[in-house]
C-alpha cells in the first residue's frame, strides 16, 4: 500500500483513533466481566500512548500493517474464563464497527459542509475501522477471532483450545509467511484502500440507511 506523506498522516491518525477505541474496548469489557487488570494498568483509556507498541508502530511505518500493545487480561478473575475471554476479545472488533456506524451520520448528511481535510480524515477512520474489525475477526490467534472461537468450543475441548491459543504467534507467523509467499494477499485485501474501501462504504452506509428508515418510518 503506497502512501504519500499526506495520506500517511491520515493513515497514522486513523490508526491511533481506531487502536485506542479497539484496545480500550477490550479493557472495558474485561472490567465489566470482573477483571480489573487492564484498568489497573491504565489501559481503560482512549489515550493512544497507553496502547503504543514500538514494534507495531515500526511495522505501521514501513509496511502499513501493525498492532497495539496487547491488553493484559487475567482470566482467573472471570467467572466463566472461556466465555468471558471470548467476549472480551469480541469487544474489540465490535467497537470498530460501532465507530464506523457512528461516523456514518456526519459523513452521509454533513460531509459536504465539513472542511475537506476533516471529511477526508473521517473517511479514513471510517474505512480503516471497518477493515480493521473484519481483519481481527479472522479465526487465527492471536487475532481476536481466534479467541472468539471460545464461545463455541465444547467444554471437553477447552484444554486443547487453550493450547491452540498459546501457540497463536506461531500460527499467525505462518499465516503471514503464506500470505507473502503463496500470494494469497489476504492482508492486502483488507488493508489496500482502493480495493476495499468502496465495498465497505456500500455495506455500512447501506446498513445505516436501513436502520434510519426503520427508526423514522417504522418499516
Amino acid at each position: 500500500m503506497g502512501l504519500d506523506l499526506i495520506d500517511l498522516v491520515y493513515f497514522l491518525v486513523s490508526v491511533a483513533v481506531i487502536l485506542s477505541v479497539h484496545e480500550a474496548s477490550h479493557a472495558l469489557a474485561a472490567y465489566f466481566l470482573g477483571d480489573p487488570t487492564a484498568k489497573l494498568n491504565g489501559r481503560l483509556s482512549l489515550n493512544p500512548v497507553r496502547h503504543f507498541d514500538v514494534l507495531g508502530f515500526v511495522m505501521l511505518i514501513f509496511v502499513h500493517f501493525g498492532w497495539g500493545k496487547p491488553v493484559p487480561v487475567n482470566t482467573g478473575n472471570f467467572k466463566h474464563p472461556m466465555r468471558d475471554s471470548a467476549l472480551t476479545a469480541l469487544a474489540g472488533p465490535v467497537s470498530n464497527f460501532v465507530l464506523a456506524f457512528v461516523l456514518a451520520l456526519p459523513l452521509k448528511y454533513m460531509g459536504e459542509f465539513l472542511p475537506v481535510f476533516v471529511a477526508t480524515q473521517l473517511w479514513w477512520i471510517f474505512d480503516l475501522s471497518i477493515i480493521w474489525g473484519i481483519f481481527n475477526m479472522l479465526p487465527i490467534p492471536p487475532l481476536d477471532g481466534g479467541k472468539i472461537l471460545g464461545l463455541i468450543v465444547p467444554r471437553r475441548f477447552e484444554r486443547r483450545f487453550m493450547e491452540f491459543q498459546n501457540k497463536g504467534l506461531v500460527y499467525f507467523a505462518a499465516f503471514i509467511l503464506l500470505d507473502m509467499f503463496v500470494f494469497w494477499d489476504v492482508i492486502g485485501l483488507f488493508f489496500r484502500p482502493v480495493a476495499g474501501f468502496s465495498l465497505v462504504r456500500f455495506v455500512v452506509l447501506g446498513a445505516f440507511e436501513f436502520v434510519r428508515s426503520v427508526i423514522v418510518f417504522g418499516v
